[in-house]
């Protein structure tokens, strides 16, 4: 349109419409017309809103004579790249509670001389946790948290050929989805009423995995160990762990524990064990998987259980147990034949071995001494089936066998109707 042509009156209204249009786009780009009062403030977040933790460093964490750096207030702590440790200091030394500590994925390497990876040099902290990194090489412990009173937690570690423990904490400590390998002494050490679950523990100078009382181990793995894979303590529950090629005991407890659906293969002592002390044993021991041991593929104490378990090519006994003890439901295949032990031997009274198959051994059943009942058991293919001293209830029948069977019928008589018959076939 040609403004030179038009109404003065519509050059108005254009030149008001204009203006307006001007002035909303103004006030949609350019912000308020009246800005509050007061100073200008950023809209951008500090550096510590970013990041709320704090930094290991010279400046935030300074060391002192014996550590390179020190964490002394509670918060949350971590790593911005690996650490080389130096002769006569810990890498990180905790000197309070309330800290956690988060490697950050960074490595931790000690050198000659050097102390341990991480330690708490305060004792009777609580609430601590340390996480996702790896520790080596350091010439005390990778992480020792000893001292502390409780609250412990140590979660995806890797602690590899340090001179001491690989880690080591105290009472009530959780240690979840850990490494520890190579190490000097034990792999993994802790105290009473802690947690493992998930860990690893291979090639250590003691145990791979040793616990005090009334702890938890489960899914765990230990292996190639100069002593035990697993000890524990009074009272422990240890399950779906494998204990395999080490040079002690597979699994060794205390009394009173409880032993399931775990595996002992290749270990140089018994697969488990689980003797306790002082004429002590109470334990249970369910539905585990024992092979290939040099010692005997189980062995209890006193007033234990053993059911449903696979026991087979150990070198000495299959199953031993001492008094007062169910051994039930177990089966028990080539246990050493070239000498005098046996698929289930009771070298004490008051046992009940019950329900259990035995088979390919120099002796199926053995038992010592008189006053236990030995019913519905199996014996066959061993040297000698049986081997039962006078003064035990027990009744041995020789199986019946029959011709083929083909069809819906067929067969005979086992040999006996009584519901409490041992068969040898």
């Amino acid at each position: 349109m040609n403004l030179k042509d038009t109404n003065p009156r519509v050059k108005t209204v254009f030149s008001l419409s204009t203006l307006a249009l001007i002035l909303t786009a103004a006030a949609l780009y350019a912000g308020p017309l009246n800005p509050p009062v007061g100073p200008v403030a950023s809209t951008h977040k500090t550096l510590t809103e970013v990041e709320p933790r704090i930094a290991i460093n010279a400046t935030n964490t300074p060391g002192d004579a014996d550590s390179l750096f020190k964490i002394g207030a509670p918060g949350s702590y971590y790593l911005t790249g690996n650490i080389q440790g130096v002769s006569g200091k810990h890498g990180i030394e905790i000197a309070g509670g309330g800290v956690s500590l988060d490697l950050n994925g960074f490595d931790m390497v000690g050198a000659p001389g050097s102390l341990d990876g991480i330690r708490l040099t305060l004792s009777g902290q609580t609430n601590l946790t340390v996480r996702n990194g790896s520790l080596r090489l350091w010439r005390g412990c990778g992480i020792d948290l000893s001292a502390s009173a409780g609250n412990v937690s140590i979660h995806d570690i890797n602690a590899d050929s340090n001179t001491l423990d690989g880690i080591r904490v105290s009472d009530g400590a959780s240690v979840v989805r850990c490494t520890a390998s190579y190490n000097g002494a034990g792999g993994l050490r802790m105290s009473n009423g802690g947690q493992a679950e998930g860990c690893i523990a291979s090639w250590n100078g003691t145990e791979g995995i040793r616990t005090g009382d009334g702890c938890t181990v489960s899914n765990c793995s230990a292996f190639q160990n100069a002593s035990d894979g697993l000890r524990v303590e009074i009272g422990c529950t240890v399950s779906n762990c494998s204990a395999s090629n080490n040079t002690g005991n597979g699994i060794n407890t205390a009394y009173g524990c409880t032993v399931s659906n775990c595996a002992a293969f290749g270990n140089a002592n018994n697969g488990i064990l689980c003797f306790g002390f002082f004429g002590n044993g109470g334990c249970t021991v369910a539905h585990c998987t024992v092979y290939s041991n040099t010692g005997s593929g189980i062995d209890v104490n006193f007033g234990s259980t053993v059911n449903d378990c696979t026991v087979r090519h150990n070198i000495l006994d299959g199953i031993r147990c001492g008094s007062q003890c169910t051994i039930r439901g177990n089966t028990c295949t080539n246990n050493y034949t070239g000498g005098t032990n046996a698929g289930i031997h009771a070298i004490g009274n008051d046992n009940r071995i019950e329900g259990n198959s035995c088979t390919g051994a120099a002796r199926g059943i053995d038992v010592d001494l008189a006053g236990n009942i030995i019913i519905r058991n199996t014996c066959s293919g061993n040297t000698t089936n049986w081997d039962v001293v006078a003064g035990n209830v027990c009744l041995v029948v020789q199986g019946v066998t029959g011709a083929a069977i083909l069809g819906n019928t067929g067969g005979v008589a086992p040999g006996s109707t009584d519901p409490n018959a041992n068969f040898s076939y």
